[in-house]
């Protein structure tokens, strides 16, 4: 059997990482055998490589190996694709068609992002590991194969098991043994090494000086944390070639292709300045008027337990400090404020006209501020209400009803 060294070199592996060699390690420990293989790993780790050595170690690699993409394939034909289909089965079906399984008999299927198979496909799947045997789409023979399984994910299985995205059986079929191939940035000591083989390469191909970084350049890359991983290396590494003049690189040319370099903040996306000016003021201008809606429904609580209670004096020194709260909030908030001054209220009918007129009261400053927005909306978008309703977050015939109720 080939040593590590050989196996890296045979197959364009470049590293030294201790998690990396273990995975290699376990790969050329488990190709003998038939065993069912998931690697695991974010995207861009390079998982593809391990089941080439598997399949290459093991006594099926003078048979066929295939790699299938499970997320490029649209569901409606992934079944079709995998296990073949009869003529006629479906619209289109011109002709019997062999699947992956069939034409791969003996050797190996490599089922790439597997993650993302339909639930439907994954009882299929399910079925050729457990017993070999499957069933063209539009049939009812049942076929044998001889196939070794290797796939691969970057989805977080348990999590996919817990939201039933991903059969539970399934999985542990799969995993039977866990390949986990670490990310760059847990492989630093590797980063550089990487970059100067990617240059290399790069500079073969385009027939140019190799690019180098200076020293602070390096220490840059080494701490970037990379969210696309080596694939993401690779191609900063092919601009820097193609790019840049100057082919010694420092930090500050660098920064240039390493995006949000400074701690990956989330870029704020879409709007001009005065259309997100206006959207601020209409969130702040929603909550305020919300938070008066809920301080005067606990107004009319308080209210409602006078004439019940008779407590007079203990409700009105809370009424006393929810205003004194009311004022407080608004403000904070930089809003004209209309406080409400609650009278001392006897044991008589007359309280339920108190507790109507704070509803009326509300219903109109809710009516008043809509109107005033529907104004400033359609002045600011020279009265196309297609683009006012699409401000204002409602359709354009509720906008219509509203200017017609309204008399704009």
């Amino acid at each position: 059997m080939e040593n590590l060294q050989a196996i890296k070199q045979r197959f364009g592996i470049i590293g030294n990482d201790l998690l990396l060699n273990r995975a290699i390690e376990k790969s050329i420990r488990v190709a003998p055998t038939d065993i069912s293989v998931l690697v695991a790993g974010e995207s861009g780790v390079g998982k593809e490589s391990i089941p080439k050595i598997i399949h290459q170690l093991s006594h099926r690699k003078h048979a066929k190996y295939i790699a299938v993409n499970c997320g490029a394939i649209p569901e409606g034909t992934i079944d079709s694709e995998l296990f073949g289909h009869e003529k006629g089965s479906f619209t289109g079906a011109t002709q019997d068609r062999k699947g992956y399984f069939e034409v791969a008999d003996g050797g190996t299927i490599f089922l790439d992002e597997v993650g993302e198979l339909p639930l439907t496909t994954q009882v299929r799947l399910l079925r050729v590991l457990e017993n070999g045997e499957f069933i063209k789409v539009g049939s009812s023979k049942v076929q044998k194969t001889d196939v070794r399984i290797v796939a691969a994910t970057n989805v977080n299985m348990q999590e996919a098991i817990a939201k039933e995205k991903f059969r539970e059986d399934l999985y542990y079929r799969l995993s039977t043994i866990e390949i986990h191939l670490p990310a760059l940035r847990d492989r630093k000591d590797d980063i550089h090494l990487l970059f100067r083989k990617f240059a290399a390469d790069f500079a073969q191909k385009y027939r140019m000086p190799t690019i180098r970084l200076e020293e602070n350049a390096a220490n840059l890359l080494l701490n970037y944390r990379f969210p696309g991983n080596i694939r993401q290396l690779r191609n900063i590494a092919e601009q820097i070639s193609v790019v840049e003049e100057n082919r010694m690189i420092s930090a500050e040319k660098l920064s240039q292709y390493l995006p949000n370099h400074q701690g990956n903040l989330p870029a704020v996306i879409g709007g001009t300045g005065a259309s997100n000016d206006f959207a601020t003021e209409r969130d702040i201008m929603y909550k305020i008027l919300f938070d008066m809606r809920n301080d005067i429904n606990d107004l009319k609580k308080l209210t409602l337990d006078i004439m019940q209670n008779g407590n007079i004096e203990k409700v009105q020194e809370e009424n006393h400090q929810l205003l004194e709260k009311i004022y407080e909030e608004q403000t904070k908030e930089s809003a004209p404020v209309e406080v409400l001054q609650i009278p001392s209220v006897p044991n008589t009918q007359s309280n339920y006209d108190f507790v109507e007129t704070i509803e009326e009261q509300e219903s109109l400053s809710l009516q008043d501020k809509e109107i005033e927005m529907i104004k400033k909306s359609l002045e600011k978008n020279n009265n196309k209400r297609k683009l006012a309703a699409k401000e204002l977050g409602i359709s354009e015939r509720t906008l219509y009803r509203k200017i017609k109720q309204y008399d704009l």
